[in-house]
C-alpha cells in the first residue's frame, strides 16, 4: 500500500483491482484461523460427537457476531451519537473490538479473528467515517506496536544459522505465489498487467504473523519454526521494492489505445492550440465564444478521449515535431497557442514555430519567471506565467476578506503588479543581477531595512 500511495495508483483501475485482491487475501485469515483451531493437538483427541459440537459452537459464535454487526451496530452507535460525546463513540468502538475478540475466544476460535471481523463489521457501519477519525491516533500507535513486536520476534542468531533455508523458502514461496497470481491475472488481463500484479503481491502479508503466532500458541508450530516462517515473510517484504524496481526492465512497453483518436492531418483552424489540459481548456473558451475557428492537438490519448465526451474535437499530435505542426495547419494559422505544462517541450515548439512560421503569432504558457524571460528572448509575441494572474486575484480577494476596502485592495494589487512588471523588464534588459537589485530595493522600501547580500544566492537563478 505504501508503494501504491507513492506511485499514486490507489485510485486507478489497476490499483483498485489489486486492493480488492489484497482485501480478499486478508479475509482468508478467517478460515485459516478456524483451521488452526481444528488442527490443535487437543482436537485430534476429541470424539466425533465432541468434534462436531466444537464446530457447531464455533460456527454459531461466528454467525452470532456477524448478525450482531449487521443489525445491532447501527442502532447502538445511533443511540450513543445522541450524547454528542466523541469519547463515548471511541470507547464504544474499542469495546466492540474487544467484545468480538472475547466472543470468538469463548467460541473456541482466535481472538485475532474476532478483532478482524469486528473491524470489517465496523467498516460497514453508517458511522464508519466518524469512527475512523476517532480511532486514527490509536491505529497509528497500535500499528507501530504491531510491527515493533514483529521485529522483536526475529531471532537473529537463528537467521544467521539458517539463512540458506530461510532465503530458499522465501524465494520459493514468492515464486509459487507469483506464478499463481500471474496465471489468474492472464485470464482477464494482458501479459504486462499479470507481471505487475505478480511483482506487487508476491510477498507475504502481515496476517501471516497473526496466523503463525496462533499456530504456535496452539502447539502446531514450534518456536523455531515460527521464527523461521516469520523471518521468511519479513524478507519477502524487504525484497518487494527491489522486485518492483527491477520490473521496469522486463515490463513490455504498453501501446496506448488509439481507438476514437484521430491524428492531426490537414487542419485549417485560424488558431492552433497545442495542449488541451486544464490551461488549454480555459484558453479555448473565449475563442469559441467569439466564433473563432480553432484546431486543437494533444499527445495524451486520455485527454483526447475525455475531451470528446464533452464535445471537443482534439486531434493526436506531438507539437515538438515539425511535420506534426505542418499537418496541424500551423503555417496557415493566424496564431499558435502553446498551452502545455512542459518547459523544454514549449521551448522546442517556439524554436520550430519562429523558424518555420515567422509570420504566425506565437503565444506561450510560461512555467515561471525564468521561463518567461527565456520565451521573451526567443521572440514570442506573448508569454503568460501560469499562476501570476490567478495568484494576484487570490491576493486581492484575501485583502478584501481581511477588511481592506475594495478600492484600496485594487490599488495595492495594481502597485504589486506594476513592481512585478518593472522587475521583469529589468531582468530582461539588465540580466538576472539587475533584477535582484531591484527586488532588494523594493524589499528595503517596504521593510525599511537593507536586505543582506548573499554571494551564493547571487549566482542562483531567480524563480517566482
Amino acid at each position: 500500500m505504501q508503494l501504491f500511495d507513492e506511485r499514486r495508483e490507489v485510485s486507478l483501475p489497476r490499483g483498485q483491482r489489486i486492493v480488492s485482491i489484497l482485501l480478499l487475501e486478508d479475509l482468508a485469515i478467517v478460515p485459516l484461523l478456524v483451521a488452526v483451531t481444528l488442527l490443535t493437538p487437543g482436537a485430534a483427541k476429541l470424539s466425533p460427537g465432541e468434534f462436531w459440537q466444537a464446530i457447531g459452537i464455533a460456527g454459531a459464535s461466528l454467525a452470532l457476531l456477524v448478525a450482531a454487526g449487521l443489525w445491532l451496530l447501527n442502532p447502538f452507535f445511533r443511540f450513543l451519537a445522541a450524547s454528542n460525546a466523541r469519547e463515548v463513540m471511541t470507547a464504544a468502538a474499542l469495546l466492540v473490538v474487544l467484545g468480538a475478540a472475547l466472543g470468538m475466544q469463548l467460541g473456541g476460535l482466535s481472538m485475532a479473528m474476532g478483532a478482524f471481523l469486528a473491524g470489517v463489521l465496523l467498516s460497514e457501519s453508517s458511522f464508519r467515517h466518524q469512527l475512523e477519525a476517532d480511532i486514527e491516533p490509536f491505529r497509528g500507535i497500535l500499528l507501530g506496536f504491531f510491527f515493533l513486536a514483529v521485529g522483536m520476534s526475529i531471532d537473529l542468531n537463528l537467521m544467521a544459522r539458517q539463512w540458506p533455508l530461510i532465503l530458499a523458502g522465501t524465494l520459493s514461496f514468492m515464486l509459487v505465489k507469483a506464478i499463481g497470481i500471474y496465471a489468474v491475472a492472464r485470464i482477464r488481463s494482458k501479459h504486462g498487467e499479470g507481471l505487475y500484479r505478480a511483482a506487487m503481491m508476491a510477498q507475504g502479508g502481515e496476517f501471516a504473523f497473526v496466523l503463525y503466532a496462533a499456530a504456535t500458541q496452539a502447539g502446531i508450530f514450534t518456536t523455531q519454526v515460527n521464527a523461521m516462517m516469520t523471518a521468511a515473510v519479513i524478507v519477502s517484504m524487504a525484497l518487494t521494492p527491489l522486485l518492483v524496481f527491477g520490473l521496469r526492465f522486463v515490463m513490455p512497453k504498453e501501446k496506448e489505445s488509439m481507438d476514437g483518436v484521430d491524428a492531426a492531418e490537414d487542419l485549417s483552424g485560424s488558431v492552433l492550440i497545442i495542449g488541451f489540459g486544464r490551461f488549454g481548456q480555459v484558453v479555448s473558451q473565449p475563442l469559441l465564444a467569439r466564433g473563432i475557428d480553432i484546431s486543437i492537438i494533444d499527445n495524451q490519448t486520455q485527454i483526447i478521449k475525455d475531451a470528446g465526451d464533452f464535445g471537443f474535437k482534439v486531434y493526436y499530435g506531438d507539437g515538438t515535431q515539425l511535420h506534426t505542426l505542418h499537418a496541424a495547419g500551423a503555417g496557415r494559422a493566424q496564431a499558435i497557442l502553446v498551452c502545455i505544462n512542459d518547459w523544454a517541450a514549449a521551448n522546442k515548439i517556439v524554436e520550430l514555430a519562429k523558424a518555420e512560421f515567422p509570420l504566425v503569432k506565437v503565444l506561450v504558457r510560461a512555467f515561471d519567471r525564468e521561463h518567461a524571460i527565456e520565451l521573451v528572448r526567443a521572440g514570442v509575441d506573448y508569454q503568460g506565467r501560469e499562476v501570476l494572474y490567478s495568484a494576484a486575484a487570490f491576493g486581492r480577494e484575501a485583502l478584501k476578506a481581511l477588511g481592506v476596502p475594495d478600492e484600496e485592495a485594487e490599488k495595492v494589487m495594481e502597485e504589486v503588479t506594476r513592481e512585478d512588471r518593472e522587475r521583469f523588464e529589468m531582468q530582461i534588459v539588465g540580466g538576472i543581477y539587475a533584477g535582484r537589485q531591484l527586488i532588494r530595493g523594493n524589499l528595503a522600501a517596504v521593510t525599511g531595512k537593507s536586505a543582506p547580500i548573499d554571494p551564493e544566492a547571487e549566482a542562483a537563478p531567480v524563480k517566482q
